[in-house]
């Protein structure tokens, strides 16, 4: 039960109108770069942020949310199985959380390793559908940020694409944060030829692309991002305090 203080702090940050913006953004950035204004989906980010707001967002539409913080995760998703949410893990993964994830999400955008998709694929149980798994790639290859090179992307793409319990959705980044538009696009070209090269080898599921968050989705968008994960934009600055 939210606390009269809570109520007013949560309503007061305007989550459905913020959502709504959004999408408006999304849709007319899509449109001015030849595309379908539906072709673009918007990944919440509820990493550090309460369940109320949260409820907040589901009212207004919202299905997909991420996380980054396992046990924070878990908290919310048994809160909210009420709801008919969708859950994105977009952290690191450890092997000892790989049960956990594969228990408990329909996508994980974090995958950077055949260690932890074999273990994703092991525990995934069967009454649930396959794991959307989306392969990190390091475009700039920042030593302090996961994921695989864009060298080393066709092994573990292909590796990944004959285990049995997930399947391989596409692609995503985190690039270095550049202020240049022309920059942006250009970092986000290349995710975006190398899962052209991926589907052309015959790996047909492989067509998401989770690129560009609240400084750059713009660029993503221009360059063909099918996901895009916003958090701050909606949701308020993140609670630090939260991180598990």
């Amino acid at each position: 039960m939210i606390s009269e203080s809570n109520y007013y702090r949560v309503v007061s940050d305007n989550i459905p109108e913020k959502i709504s913006k959004i999408r408006d953004q999304i849709a007319n950035f899509a449109i001015q770069y030849q595309r379908p204004p539906d072709s673009v989906k918007l990944l919440a980010v509820s990493k550090t942020h309460p369940v109320e707001k949260i409820l907040q967002a589901s009212a207004a539409g919202q299905h997909a949310f991420g996380e980054n913080y396992l046990q924070e995760a878990l908290e919310k998703i048994t809160a909210l199985q009420a709801h008919a949410l969708e859950w994105h893990f977009i952290g690191p993964i450890q092997s000892n959380k790989t049960r956990a994830i594969a228990e408990n999400f329909s996508w994980v955008h974090s995958l950077d390793r055949i260690k932890i998709a074999r273990r994703l694929s092991d525990q995934r149980p069967e009454s649930l559908k396959a794991l959307k798994v989306l392969i990190q790639v390091n475009l700039d290859g920042e030593s302090s940020k996961a994921g695989v090179s864009l060298q080393a992307l066709d092994t573990l793409a292909l590796e990944l694409a004959e285990l049995p319990n997930i399947e391989l959705a596409g692609l995503m980044a985190i690039p270095a944060p550049k202020i240049d538009f022309t920059e942006q696009r250009k970092t986000f070209q290349q995710l975006a030829q190398a899962r052209d090269a991926l589907m052309a080898k015959g790996l047909d599921s492989c067509c998401e692309l989770s690129m560009g968050m609240s400084g750059d989705f713009e660029a993503a968008i221009a360059e063909g991002a099918t996901i895009v994960r916003i958090g701050t934009d909606i949701f308020g600055p993140r609670n630090l305090q939260s991180q598990t």
